[in-house]
Formats: structure tokens, sequence, C-alpha cells
């Protein structure tokens, strides 16, 4: 069995969406298993449908709009970098409303149900692919994993906008009486939980280096302090599955191969920008064709 696993990271999710891209039409694998987490969640089920070129256009002109409907940030540009600076009007008026986060990302939740329809979801629930989400559970601190076996169109559209959302920036969801957040909280890289599900090689796609290449800049404000220490913390959530997964990984021997990003994308995957998206998925897709033309020299002798 083979899975495709992809990781969380915002708007550097176009990256592993032209890695796939590579890997389903070009390379022709054909995949059992797909696991996203967060943004990963996103793209999964357009992936295993092999709808590729819809979901490009889809995830590419995806903008802050698109995702809040409470946003609680504006954007800075100052020298050619993007940085992020407080919404204190609509961050004040969220908290005066009672809710628990700075914003809200319901507007996420309409465009998953508009371009992941119900017919999607039955044309998919006919074939035999595990599609599963994953999603923390803040209530009982553990992390889990949702199949599209197990839910309903409405319940499973619901576990892709909770992977998502990335607290306390966007909503805070309740389910089953209990509250749920980013998935990236839990298990950035779920390599693991897909050698658990029967996979017997994996192609997990890591949306940042190999290598730490980066010294973050100081925080100017609650939000860049606040964004870069959850980076530092999903970072250390990243490194800590990749290490357990490689170790699972050699005791049943399977074959994971990895797919990292060459370069930093961005330091604020919060920001969402068309052309950097564009941009971004075309170069997962070079890297992907560009790494697999390295490796089949090795694999043919």
């Amino acid at each position: 069995m083979r899975a495709l696993v992809i990781s969380g990271g915002g708007s550097k999710g176009a990256f592993a969406g032209g890695v796939a891209q590579y890997l389903i039409e070009n390379k022709k694998l054909n995949y059992d298993i797909f696991i996203g987490t967060s943004t990963g969640s996103l793209l999964v089920s357009h992936l295993a449908l092999k709808k590729v070129e819809e979901i490009k256009q889809i995830y590419t002109s995806v903008t802050q709009d698109s995702i809040f409907d409470v946003c609680p940030f504006i954007i800075k540009k100052k020298k050619g970098i993007e940085t992020i600076g407080i919404h204190h009007v609509n961050v004040l008026r969220n908290i005066l409303r009672g809710s628990k986060t700075f914003g809200e990302s319901h507007n996420l939740r309409s465009l998953i149900k508009k371009n992941f329809t119900l017919e999607d979801y039955n044309e998919l629930k006919k074939t035999d692919i595990d599609v599963v989400i994953t999603v923390s559970n803040l209530s009982l601190n553990q992390v889990e994993y949702k199949s599209i076996k197990d839910f309903d169109y409405d319940e499973f559209c619901e576990w892709i906008w909770i992977s998502c959302n990335y607290t306390p920036f966007m909503s805070l969801a309740k389910k089953n009486g209990c509250e749920y957040a980013d998935g990236g909280l839990g298990s950035m890289v779920p390599i693991e939980e897909a050698i658990k599900r029967g996979a017997t090689t994996v192609d997990a796609v890591v949306l940042k280096t190999e290598v730490a290449q980066l010294n973050r800049m100081p925080s100017i404000n609650a939000f860049s302090l606040l964004t870069n220490m959850f980076a530092f913390m999903l970072d250390r959530i990243e490194s800590q599955n990749i290490r357990i997964g490689k170790f699972v990984a050699s005791n049943q021997n399977t074959i994971i191969n990895f797919y990292y990003t060459p370069t930093i994308l961005t330091t604020n995957s919060l920001i969402f920008d068309k052309e950097k998206m564009t941009k971004w998925w075309q170069s997962g897709f070079y890297f992907a064709e560009f790494k697999d033309e390295e490796v089949s020299p090795l694999e043919t002798e």
C-alpha cells in the first residue's frame, strides 16, 4: 500500500500541491491512503479524486477574505518584506462578542463545502481510497485522525475545516463536547499514522527545509511574537514526527520518500498571495521532477 502524507504549513501548501501533481500525473503513482494535516487536509480529497488542476486553481486563488470572516491582522509591506500587524478593531470586536479567539474563519468552512461537493464525496466513498484528516482534540489532549469512511458529507467537511483552524487566530471548534483546533498542534507530519493504516511506501511532503536555514526576525508586536512562538513549537513537533516516522518505518520495513522545500518559501504562512502561491506550486512540481530524475538512475541499477 502506498500513502501520500502532506504536512501543515499554511500558504506553503501550494508547494505540496505541485509535488503531488508530479507524482500523480507524471509519475502515475496510485495511492491507497491520503493523509493531510492543516493545509494538507485541504488538498487530499481532490488529489484522491485526481482533480489536480481543479484544486490548483482553487488553492492558488485563496485570499485572506476567502478564509476569514473576522481577520485579526493586517498585512504590512516594508522594503519588499511582508509582516502582519494587529487589526485592533476586529480583535477588540471579536473579544467583546465573547469569542475565545482573535479571529474567525467560517468563510473557510463555506469555501470547503463549495469546492468539495457532495458529488465529490460520494465519488470518493465508492473507491477503496482512505482519505484521512488530522485534528487536535484540546479537551482530551490527543491527536485524532478522521477518515472519510467514518463520516457523512457534512461531518467530513467540518473535520477538514477544523484541521485548518490555526488558533488563536482562527476559529476554535466545539464538537461532541470537546474543543478542537489545527491538526498541526499535535501531528504536523503523520507518517506514523500512515504506516499504522498499512502503508508500505510513504511519500511525505514536508513544508520546511530539511536543514534549518532561518534565524527569525525580532518580534515587532504581540501577533508576530505569537506567530514566532507557534512556528518554533510546530517546527519541534514536525521534527519529532519525522524522527518517530523514521523509527516506525525502520521496524516495519516501510519506505519513506521525503519531499522537503529546497528553500525557505515564506516566514509567514498566514499570508496568502496568489502570485507567490502559483510560483510555489510550480516550484513543487519542478522539484519533484528533479528529485525523480536524480533517483531514477539508482533505481535501475
